[in-house]
């Protein structure tokens, strides 16, 4: 009985949830009815999808903002429609673009990273509970609706594997339905359930009772349970202390040396800090030694650690540009030395501090004109410029290739036009050649190789033919397929022809290192035409690395006499600049006329 009354409370807490937040739970529920469309037939909704996350995650925070500043039904419609006005005009902005570039993502991300930390401090603005008090709860919520997610989605699994097993065969995309029913739509719903209604501008007109339970529900949903006390100051915080000995150490003893060059430290730094500033929030209302020393130091550490990471990601600019990974890395950076300040002289309370800056911080990075995008875009652009015109290489914004430049210089064009080409930008430079790709153009537009080859060392040659383009048979008397591996030895009989009552063979026959097409009259066996398959790899192998798509002109080989003529048409073909011909193969159409 006391297991029933449990299970009808939560879902009364999810139908409370629902109410609480309609427009949050009809995007859930459309990008849920989206997913399962794609799943049955795979069809690209992810433009759509992505617009109802954001919807979701808008309307919660502005839901929040309406709890805590309004008590008008007009105003909750109002805040409503801005929601829908907002998500409806992202969605015609990516809708526009070909592609779901990675620009796209990360814009997106950062602004549903922006909404969310909103949504944790807008309930606490100018309130008697705290920002650590909203942090716990929400961390509490996302772990428990995690979990009990997780466990309804394993029972849900074996349920439907039992029944497809023992009872009916069911279709596979029964499982991938069930994990969207379960985390796209009931997850969310779930965690948004246990958040608490925190005080606002309507609690002067409820009862002291009801205000008195709401204060009690926010501070049961922000205690800090003992299991999580115990993990977090006796076994994360002295984890984290271990590790920032280590670091500190590696500074001190590479701070004349590597430090200032190596980015692979980079990342590790900028999880460090976010480690850090999470468990200072978790850590915020505990009492016990360890929790109060880490508040007490941790703070101060975190400053000159990620100034040190500032000024080297800085330096690695004169070298490398300014690209957005680097952008975001140096924004953070920058973060996290302010947020150690507050965190080292604001009184615990003032942690809404940080949730503002993260705030206005993600803004400031997705904004024109001085987002991450745009500054990285023009930094590479003005880098690979300078370059040219240093080499005399830009003329009349007209490229004149060359060879003869410095190593480092060509380090420099690479990795810029590498960026470029990337993030989709070069459609945007005037003086790149028109449509423009790295991987096909890079030599003859710039006049060396985007990567130059070591000593003894292969190159690697892959082309295939143009597929949309029709092959001509008009003439020829048969068509067949064939392919060349020069790891298999054996001779083959490609195809018989019959014409004017006299049988041909066509045959794969080995011819010192390679393989001939010898064309013979069956009867008299006598050669009619032979074609040697040296002369399709010596032609491609004379290609630059980054040659792949071949025309028709290109993929086609034809040898002709007065009693018959072939021609291969290459679809596709792999090998090496080596002479090693056990690593060529191809395949291939040979279209035959006899006379």
């Amino acid at each position: 009985m006391k297991r029933l009354k449990l299970l009808v409370e939560r879902l009364r807490e999810l139908s409370t949830a629902i109410v609480r937040y309609p427009l949050t739970t009809v995007f859930l529920f459309a990008a849920m009815i989206m997913i399962s469309i794609s799943i049955e037939t795979e069809k690209d909704f992810l433009k759509e999808i992505m617009s109802c996350i954001i919807g979701a995650v808008l309307s919660a925070s502005l839901q929040a903002l309406n709890e805590r500043f309004f008590y008008k039904n007009t105003i909750r419609f109002f805040l409503m429609g801005c929601s829908v006005a907002f998500t409806t005009g992202y969605y015609l902005i990516i809708k526009s673009a070909p592609e779901l570039s990675m620009e796209i993502g990360i814009r997106t991300f950062v602004a549903a990273l922006a909404m969310i930390a909103a949504y944790l401090w807008v309930p606490v603005i100018r309130s008697k509970i705290s920002f650590n008090e909203s942090f716990m709860t929400a961390f509490k919520s996302f772990f428990h609706s995690l979990l009990f997610s997780a466990v309804l989605f394993g029972g849900c699994i074996l349920i439907i594997a039992a029944i497809d097993l023992l009872i009916v065969s069911l279709n596979e995309t029964v499982y991938p339905h069930v994990a969207n029913i379960i985390f796209v739509f009931f997850a969310p719903i779930f965690f948004l359930s246990l958040i608490p209604v925190y005080p606002g501008e309507k609690d002067h007109k409820e009862e002291f009772d009801v205000i008195a339970e709401k204060n009690e529900m926010v501070e049961n949903a922000a205690f800090c349970p003992k299991i999580l006390e115990v993990l977090i100051s006796y076994i994360v915080i002295p984890l984290v202390s271990v590790f920032t000995v280590i670091l500190l150490l590696y500074i001190v003893l590479n701070v004349r040396e590597d430090f200032w060059t190596n980015n692979l430290l980079e990342p590790m730094l900028v999880s460090y800090a976010i480690t850090v500033i999470l468990v200072y929030l978790l850590a915020s209302r505990l009492e016990n030694k360890f929790a109060v020393w880490f508040r007490r130091i941790f703070p101060k550490v975190l400053v000159p650690i990620m100034l040190f990471q500032v000024v080297s990601s800085l330096l690695t600019l004169r070298e490398m540009g300014i690209t957005h990974t680097r952008y975001f890395a140096i924004l953070f950076g920058i973060y996290a030395v302010l947020a150690g300040v507050v965190m080292s002289l604001v009184p615990i309370r003032k942690n809404g501090i940080l949730a503002i800056m993260l705030i206005a911080f993600s803004l400031v990075s997705i904004i024109p004109p001085v987002d991450a995008f745009t500054v990285s875009r023009i930094s590479q652009e003005n880098r690979l410029k300078g370059i040219l015109v240093k080499n005399a290489m830009l003329k009349d914004n007209i490229i004149i290739p060359n060879a003869l430049l410095s190593e480092r210089d060509k380090k420099k064009i690479v990795l810029s036009v590498e960026y470029l080409d990337r993030m989709g930008y070069t459609d945007k430079i005037t003086w790149l050649p028109k449509d423009f790709t790295a991987y096909e153009d890079f030599y003859n537009t710039f006049g060396f190789y985007e990567y130059e080859q070591a000593k003894n060392q292969n190159r690697f040659i892959h082309v295939f033919r143009n597929s949309e383009s029709a092959i001509n048979i008009k003439g020829y008397d048969v068509l067949v397929h064939a392919f060349i591996n020069f790891d298999d030895n054996r001779e083959t009989k490609i195809c018989q022809i019959e014409k004017a009552g006299k049988n041909y063979i066509l045959n794969k026959v080995k011819e010192g290192d390679g393989y001939d097409f010898v064309l013979v009259q069956e009867n008299q066996n006598q050669e009619i035409i032979r074609f040697s398959t040296q002369e399709i790899f010596s032609r491609y192998r004379s290609y630059i690395v980054e040659k792949s798509e071949l025309s028709n002109e290109e993929a086609t080989f034809s040898i002709e006499n007065e009693e018959a003529k072939l021609t291969l048409v290459v679809q596709e073909a792999n090998m090496d600049d080596s002479l090693n011909q056990r690593n060529n193969f191809a395949t291939l159409d040979i279209l035959i006329s006899i006379q």
